[in-house]
């Protein structure tokens, strides 16, 4: 039989389907391009988000004014919004009353 792992279980589903909080962290700290933001998930945190998931989230937190999008030198950079750093300490609060117990 083989052996069930439900904690790969719950970082699969954390990492891919909260992945909008993985791009809002990185982006509190300063503005970056679609790509970078793909290799830093992987470098800070430890997997690999698609291509076209990662820049179907950054649309989805421009659309909904949590990140505001700026073409430089023919790159789209995107940088978090106040709305945006709202939603990172309600979550961030959230997981920390969650660790908690409460």
């Amino acid at each position: 039989m083989t052996e069930v792992r439900f904690v790969e279980r719950l970082k699969a589903k954390v990492q891919k389907e909260n992945l909008w909080f993985f791009i809002l962290l990185l982006l509190s700290t300063e503005e970056r391009y679609g790509f970078e933001l793909r290799e830093l998930i992987n470098e800070r945190f430890g997997f690999w988000s698609g291509n076209v998931t990662a820049y179907r989230v950054l649309y989805d937190l421009e659309r909904s004014g949590m990140v505001k999008a700026e073409v430089k030198d023919r790159r789209k950079y995107y940088k978090i919004t106040e709305l945006g750093r709202q939603e990172v300490r309600e979550a961030a609060a959230f997981l920390k009353t969650l660790m908690a117990g409460q």
